[in-house]
């Protein structure tokens, strides 16, 4: 009987303890630097997680290097109290296949949070491209057959990988030319060093409302509705059934973290997502906040595995790696 009482009375003061959390600052990890669109996405959530999460401080913390893996390790190390999370986009889901030696498991060493927004892309090309539509693009790439220069931001970028699933779905090989970021393979771009690229709306809208760029396609399977981009087709539409990539974000705590913690962050993240401010800023990114099911954990997890089996054999397949 005596312990049963002390075990309900350590179960009270533990429900107290959830119940008053945060009592200090939350720190979301960023693991890329500063500046980026990740960690664009991380402030401003950020200041829209204020007040759900009880007027408590969020402090961004960047954790960059190793394609994110360095941040997302510290994290799965860290205490799991709640006052550690991290902030990760697609990384989470191709990690495991570009490093081919993690010291976590993106499916067993995190609590999933829920998803944030998705950043659809566009594929461009050189104006001087012989190419007014998809459909002439198509037929051009298609007779230029290994004289085709694709640019991306890096390995593991987001234009990387997309261009990754477009030659696979196109079944033809391009002459891949990486890049230390979005801007210099841009810049190689406008100047038509390179023929086409495939990145995001983020990076990509202002060139091309501006002409100084041709677009071709978006890749997500409905058009979008931006109006500098809607009359793009897709290129499921065009031929490529199935094509789907967006960038997007989630949020996560370290394994192990109390159910009521988790629970709290959840619902302060749902109240975020529904922000007007912070929805104005991710539209100004051209990111769409997630409000289907994905917000919530179990489905957010869910997803998470659907794209590691999605993207792991298409990086296998290239045997392009990281390490």
């Amino acid at each position: 009987m005596k312990r049963f009482a002390l075990t309900l009375v350590a179960a009270t003061l533990a429900g107290t303890a959830f119940a008053e959390y945060p009592e200090k600052p939350v720190t979301i990890v960023v693991p890329f630097a500063a500046g980026g669109p990740t960690d664009k996405v991380a402030r401003d959530l950020a200041e829209a997680l204020r007040k759900p999460m009880g007027g408590q401080a969020i402090v961004i913390e960047n954790v960059g290097g190793a394609g994110g893996t360095l941040g997302a390790t510290k994290v799965a190390k860290a205490a799991p109290d709640g006052y550690t999370l991290l902030l990760h986009h697609i990384g989470m889901a191709t990690s495991p296949a570009l490093y081919r030696t993690m010291q976590y498991k993106t499916l067993e060493d995190f609590e999933y949070l829920g998803l944030i927004n998705e950043v659809p892309m566009t594929l461009i090309g050189k104006t001087g491209l012989p190419a007014a539509n998809y459909a002439e693009l198509s037929k051009w790439l298609d007779a230029n057959k290994g004289k085709i220069n694709l640019a991306n931001a890096g390995l593991g970028s987001a234009s990387h990988l997309c261009g990754l699933l477009l030659q696979q779905s196109l079944k033809i090989d391009m002459t891949t030319v990486p890049y230390k970021g979005t801007a210099p393979a841009m810049t190689d771009l406008l100047g038509g060093q390179v023929d086409i690229m495939c990145d995001q709306t983020t990076n990509t809208t202002t060139q091309i409302e501006s002409g100084k760029v041709k677009a071709f396609a978006v890749t997500t399977t409905k058009r979008l509705t931006t109006p500098a981009l809607a009359k793009l087709p897709t290129l499921d539409e065009s031929g490529l059934k199935g094509f789907n990539v967006t960038i997007w974000h989630g949020l996560y705590a370290p394994k192990g973290t109390p159910k009521p913690v988790l629970d709290k962050v959840n619902a302060a993240l749902k109240a975020a997502l529904k922000d007007a401010e912070f929805d104005k800023r991710e539209e100004a990114l051209g990111a769409v906040i997630v409000t289907d099911a994905r917000v919530n954990p179990v489905e957010h997890k869910k997803f998470v595995e659907a794209e590691i089996n999605k993207w792991g054999p298409v990086i296998k397949a290239a045997g392009q790696y990281a390490d």
